[in-house]
């Protein structure tokens, strides 16, 4: 058996600070990930390896919900799923973890309600995250935001680095500097979610969430926004060059 790596050590979480973190989360693993061909000729996009580790995006996902506090997790797989579930069979993992795979395509939140079907516990709040997301921050403050703001749905917010250097100028079209790979000055869904026991019942059960229930919640003020915390470590693993980037980065970073 392959064992998942340990997270790098965090500061200490006080646990009496978090009683209702989440204890469960949902995985979407399904992705086709065009983009980083021919790394998913034969893979699903979560189980491209991170160069360097030895280990797939969804290994070091799994690591870090499990220090997050996290015991269940539910991955729903779609494109080449047996690749994702043989996998998850033969390693040594830090939590429980169900697969699911859809029948049909059911669009992000016919699969995300989907798959929420499958959490042990109906009646608490869940956490969920897109299985090409590669980040560590802590969740448990996630989860005490979205509680003190009561909200149904909750989402985390990144200012990824925009990949041109940019221009700066003065009221008089004058330049006065250039600025190498800055941080975006609008703010990205992150791809991690804390979402309220009720939020499943508003999905679509065939389309896209962030077409449906997200704008309703938003019009209706029930959906927040949770910022990153300075210096926390995000980044989506679209390309070949967000692999390279990403391996050079989390040596940086010292963590592997």
């Amino acid at each position: 058996m392959t064992d998942v790596p340990p997270v790098p050590p965090q500061p200490p979480h006080d646990a009496a600070a978090f009683p209702a973190a989440p204890t469960q989360a949902v995985v979407l693993a399904g992705g086709q990930g065009t983009r980083l061909r021919p790394y998913t000729d034969d893979r699903p996009k979560p189980m491209v390896e991170i160069p360097g580790t030895g280990v797939p995006i969804i290994g070091h996902q799994l690591a870090w919900l499990a220090a997050e506090g996290v015991t269940d997790a539910v991955v729903s797989c779609g494109h080449l799923a047996g690749v994702l579930q043989d996998w998850l069979g033969r390693t040594r993992l830090p939590l429980r973890v169900t697969t699911v795979v859809e029948d049909e395509p059911l669009g992000r939140g016919g699969g995300l309600k989907y798959a929420a079907r499958h959490l042990p516990y109906g009646d608490q709040p869940w956490y969920a995250t897109n299985g090409d997301v590669w980040t560590r921050f802590s969740l448990r403050e996630m989860a005490a935001f979205h509680r003190e703001r009561d909200a149904v749905a909750t989402l985390a917010l990144a200012r990824p680095r925009i990949p041109w250097g940019v221009v700066e100028t003065n009221e008089f079209g004058q330049v006065l500097d250039f600025i190498e790979a800055p941080q975006s000055p609008y703010p990205v869904n992150a791809g991690v979610y804390v979402f309220s026991p009720a939020f499943a019942a508003l999905l679509p059960d065939l389309g896209d969430h962030e077409r449906t229930t997200f704008p309703r919640l938003a019009r209706e003020r029930r959906l927040a926004g949770f910022p990153l915390p300075q210096g926390a470590y995000w980044r989506a693993i679209d390309t070949a060059k967000d692999l390279t980037e990403a391996a050079r980065e989390l040596a940086a970073y010292g963590t592997s």
